[in-house]
């Protein structure tokens, strides 16, 4: 099978695949340039309210497959793209993850909200390996999940660690057994599309650091309705309707 990205939208949730089972989901050159352009369509689409990022099979996703990008001039360019644009995705993101997460993989991976695995899992930061300067917004984006000591550690030593030490240092937010990590997303994916997209989408920008918003998601949580949507809901034990959308939203 070619290597592709492949996305279904159901019930709120998308899930984007990543495939490329010859290299263990290695993306290319041509997935990387594709994936900000299919994160923009979904974001746009108003059916979409959560994103699951996932591999094809038993792994995540390997890297970057190193042969397809020997020609570009820039080829970290590329994954510093497409991971600037999943971090911005308006909407939560969670990875599903399940066997090897390392180099682009571990990238895409902490550029999401969220992030799930199955035991058996191994993470690495690997350009060490190559030569590579990690580039400063992934570096930094690293250090944030896991602090300066652990992230000096995977860059510095390139060496893979398994699913329980990225557990405890904060990379991962559930490890789940073996066989339960689908059930478990696919769970969790449906309690966050149930919730206000309004909360979500300013919660979001305040935990990444955005500072210049305040006023701007103070006005659109008093015109949303949503809080009295919510407490109504609450009283009358009833799941709410939440009207406040990503669509509408300022850039």
């Amino acid at each position: 099978m070619d290597a592709a990205l492949f996305h279904t939208v159901s019930d709120g949730v998308a899930t984007v695949v990543i495939s490329h089972p010859a290299k263990r989901n290695a993306m290319t050159a041509a997935m990387w340039r594709a994936l900000p352009e299919l994160l923009d369509g979904l974001a746009a689409d108003p059916a979409v309210r959560v994103l699951v990022l996932t591999g094809a099979g038993a792994t995540f996703c390997a890297g970057a497959d190193i042969s397809s990008l020997a020609g570009d001039a820039e080829p970290q360019a590329l994954a510093v793209a497409a991971e600037e644009a999943l971090a911005a995705f308006p909407k939560p993101t969670l990875a599903a993850i399940r066997g090897f997460c390392v180099g682009g993989g571990s990238q895409l991976a902490a550029a999401c909200d969220l992030r799930f695995a199955e035991e058996g899992a191994s993470f690495g930061v690997t350009p060490s390996r190559l030569g590579i300067v990690y580039a400063a917004s992934s570096t930094r984006r690293l250090a944030a999940l896991v602090g300066p000591a652990v992230a000096k550690y995977l860059l510095f030593s390139a060496e893979l660690i398994d699913a329980e030490h990225a557990l405890r240092a904060g990379f991962l937010n559930e490890l789940l057994p073996a066989g339960q990590l689908d059930k478990r997303v696919a769970d969790f994916a449906r309690i966050l599309a149930t919730r206000s997209q309004l909360t979500q989408a300013a919660a979001k920008e305040f935990a990444d650091g955005r500072t210049d918003r305040d006023g701007y998601w103070a006005e659109q949580a008093a015109g949303s309705g949503d809080t009295a949507e919510g407490v109504a809901a609450f009283l009358e034990r009833r799941t709410p309707s939440f009207g406040w959308t990503t669509g509408g939203r300022a850039g």
